[in-house]
């Protein structure tokens, strides 16, 4: 099950069932079934919040994702601050809604095993959250 909700900030407008169709269909592409992922949409400083109580981080992201993944059952609490999304997408020169569903995936990509800080893994991140992306086309 995929449920979104949001702190502090408005809802963002998509297709939350066409989102549904394609994170399954991610997962499929990495032999991976959906379990329960709870998106949670918020601000920059809730973000914060949560990077220094969970992870001792002292500063904003994109996203945070937690990972209660069981064999090829992914599952995990993931918070994406809508505030960086804009910011990233703003500085990259790319639309909103395509920075957001970049983001999206990138959370579930990381609970398919998919890595992005260690030597080459940045690369491999971003080939797979370019093919979600044009997967994304394809969702009816």
């Amino acid at each position: 099950m995929i449920e979104f909700e949001t702190k502090n900030v408005e809802m963002p407008e998509l297709d939350f069932d066409k989102v549904c169709r394609w994170l399954g269909e991610i997962a499929s592409m990495h032999d991976r079934h959906i379990g329960n992922l709870n998106y949670l949409f918020c601000d920059d400083e809730e973000i914060l919040r949560v990077n220094r109580a969970f992870l001792r981080h002292d500063y904003y992201t994109d996203i945070i994702t937690f990972d209660y993944s069981h064999r090829n059952r992914v599952g995990g609490d993931l918070f994406i601050s809508l505030d960086t999304v804009r910011s990233n997408a703003e500085g990259l020169k790319v639309a909103y809604e395509t920075e957001l569903l970049r983001v999206v995936a990138h959370g579930l990509l990381h609970l398919c095993g998919i890595d992005d800080k260690g030597p080459g893994e940045r690369e491999v991140m971003e080939a797979h959250e370019d093919a979600a992306l044009k997967l994304w086309s394809t969702i009816k």
